[in-house]
C-alpha cells in the first residue's frame, strides 16, 4: 500500500532572506499559507529552498520552524541530501529528531558515484535511520542519473519508499512503477510535466510553483488524483506559462520575485544566484496574471 500522505501537490518551499539572514517570520507565514491553500505537505529545504546555501545549523532551524509551524496539519518531508552520505544520514536524523515525516534526498552530485555507489549510499541512510526516504533524482543538477534497475534494488529496503522524479522523462515512470511495485511513490519534480507523470501512474508532485500558486495547484493536482482530468487539463493550461516562467532566471530567484510581488517575502537570493533579471519580471507578471494571481 503506497504511503497515504506522500501524495499530493507539495510544494519545494523558498528560503526567505532579510539582510542576509533567514527571515523567519515571513517563512512561517508562506507556510501557513501553503497549508490554507490546501496543498497535501511540504518540503523545506530543498533545491529551491537554497540549501546548497544555508549553514547547516541554518538548514536544521528551517526544518524545525516548518516541521512546528505545520503542527501535523500538513506532512513534513525534509531536504535532507548531501554527496557526502555521513552528512545525509546526519540531516535525515536531524529531521526525524524534530519530527519530519520523511526526507527527501538528493543523489549525490559533483562526485558522480557509479549505480553501485547509488545503490550503497541510500541503502546506508536506511540502515541509519527509521523515516520513510524519497530518491530525489535530478539529472540535470546532480550529473548523475539513478537507473530504474536501481531504483528497483532501493524499493526493497524498508525506508526507502519512493521518488521525485524531475527527468521529465514520462516513459521512464511507467516502467519504474512496473519495476519497482505497487508500494513504490512516486511523485513529479516537474511541473510542466506533471499531467502527464500523473497519467503514467504518479501519485503527486513535488511543486515549485505552488510556492507562488498553492491553490490554482491543489486544484490542479485534485483533479489529477481523481481522474478528472479534463478539469486538470483546464488548471494546466492557466499555469503552463507560470511553470515555465519561474524557470526563465536561475531558480529560486524568479519565484522569489514573484512572492515579492504579492508582499509576501524580500526577492533577495544568495549567491552564487542573482537576483531575477529584469529582462524576465514582465513574462513572470504575465504568467501570473495568466494564472489569476495578479
Amino acid at each position: 500500500m503506497v504511503q497515504s500522505f506522500l501524495k499530493g501537490v507539495i510544494p519545494a518551499l523558498v528560503t526567505p532572506f532579510r539582510d542576509g539572514a533567514l527571515d523567519e517570520a515571513a517563512f512561517v507565514a508562506l507556510v501557513e499559507r501553503q497549508i490554507a491553500g490546501g496543498v497535501h505537505g511540504l518540503v523545506p529545504v530543498g533545491t529551491t529552498g537554497e540549501t546548497a546555501t544555508l549553514s547547516t545549523d541554518e538548514h536544521k532551524r528551517v526544518v524545525e520552524l516548518c516541521v512546528r509551524t505545520a503542527k501535523g496539519r500538513a506532512p513534513v518531508i525534509a531536504g535532507a541530501g548531501s554527496n557526502s552520505t555521513a552528512e545525509a544520514i546526519e540531516l535525515v536524523r536531524h529531521a526525524k529528531t524534530v519530527g519530519a515525516d520523511a526526507a527527501l534526498v538528493v543523489t549525490p552530485y559533483y562526485n558522480r558515484p557509479s549505480q553501485e555507489g547509488l545503490y550503497q549510499h541510500y541503502a546506508a541512510i536506511n540502515e541509519a535511520v527509521q523515516l520513510p526516504v524519497l530518491v530525489y533524482n535530478v539529472p540535470s543538477r546532480a550529473s548523475i542519473d539513478i537507473s530504474n534497475e536501481t531504483l528497483a534494488r532501493l524499493a526493497k529496503l524498508p525506508n526507502i519508499v519512493g521518488i521525485k522524479d524531475a527527468t521529465g522523462d514520462l516513459t521512464r515512470a511507467s516502467f519504474q512503477r512496473l519495476m519497482c511495485g505497487e508500494d513504490w511513490v512516486m511523485l513529479s519534480g516537474d511541473d510542466p510535466t506533471a499531467l502527464g507523470y500523473m497519467a503514467h501512474g504518479g501519485h503527486g508532485c513535488i511543486s515549485v510553483t505552488a510556492n507562488v500558486a498553492p491553490e490554482a495547484c491543489a486544484t490542479f493536482m485534485n483533479a489529477c488524483l481523481r481522474g478528472e482530468w479534463e478539469t486538470a487539463l483546464y488548471w494546466q493550461d492557466r499555469l503552463v506559462r507560470l511553470h515555465k516562467a519561474l524557470f526563465l532566471d536561475a531558480s529560486p530567484s524568479p519565484t522569489k520575485f514573484a512572492l515579492a510581488h504579492l508582499g509576501l517575502c524580500e526577492a533577495d537570493v544568495r549567491l552564487p544566484i542573482a537576483p531575477c533579471a529584469e529582462a524576465v519580471k514582465p513574462e513572470i507578471l504575465e504568467a501570473m496574471r495568466e494564472a489569476g494571481l495578479v
